[in-house]
């Protein structure tokens, strides 16, 4: 005989407590907060009525992309579209949301399956950031769109913040592609000027040019990387200065 959602709360009664500590949201309704925990795996083996935490997934994902889409908004009044399109994928995506599950070790909340248990499903990003979307929108049934908001502010807020040159230049190459294809229906081109140190520590200088102008050069461990820093500073130049001739 399976077990039921309201039995599950009462068992788990502490350590749902100390998770609301760590989030900073009181549930209402702790069912919705137990619910976003339960893996499909778990309900499966272990529930009546087999409900899991995908539906809240769903609605999670939806939130987040609303509430950081509306903090990047607001801090970023004159960034572009797509800008910020980008910045919002490199903040919410597996891995990112993986990480914040981790900040709060969720994964010690979650219910699995025995099977999905021992493959040490508690680690894996996939479970965490599904779990962490759902949490989110329990947050967003159980408190509504103000609460939701600010969850995502207390705790995306400081990582943007910390990371807020890296974000700005996650894309580089993308954002001068855009700005040169907008301009004048032509990208630029990247040009490999040098490649220095010894076979395991390489260094590559790379330039970006546009009209055999140069716009920007980059120094790094990795052509990408340097490809990236170019195109930084090429839209740094073509902020101050102008489009190139």
């Amino acid at each position: 005989m399976g077990t039921t959602l309201h039995a599950l709360v009462q068992d788990n009664e502490e350590s749902l407590q100390i998770l609301q500590e760590r989030i900073g949201y009181r549930f209402h309704d702790v069912e919705l907060l137990q619910l976003s925990m339960i893996h499909s795996s778990f309900a499966f083996e272990r529930l009546d009525n087999g409900r899991h935490n995908e539906t809240q997934e769903f609605l999670g994902d939806a939130v987040l992309d609303l509430t950081v889409g509306y903090t990047l908004f607001t801090r970023f009044p004159g960034m572009r579209e797509g800008k910020l399109t980008r910045i919002r994928s490199a903040l919410v995506n597996e891995i990112g949301l993986a990480e914040m599950a981790q900040a709060i070790d969720l994964g010690d909340y979650l219910l699995l399956g025995k099977g999905e248990d021992a493959s040490r499903g508690r680690e894996k990003s996939s479970i965490l950031s599904c779990a962490y979307e759902a949490m989110v929108g329990a947050l967003f049934l159980d408190g509504g769109y103000d609460e939701a908001l600010r969850f995502v502010q207390r705790f995306f807020g400081p990582l943007i913040d910390k990371r807020q040159h890296n974000l700005m230049l996650a894309d580089a190459k993308s954002s001068l592609q855009e700005f040169l294809q907008e301009r004048y229906n032509e990208g630029p081109s990247y040009v490999l000027e040098a490649e220095d140190g010894p076979a395991h520590a390489r260094i590559f200088s790379v330039s970006v040019q546009f009209h055999d102008q140069l716009l920007g050069s980059g120094r790094a461990g990795s052509k990408k990387e340097a490809e990236q820093q170019a195109a930084g500073a090429a839209l740094k130049k073509l902020r101050q200065d102008g489009t190139p001739s």
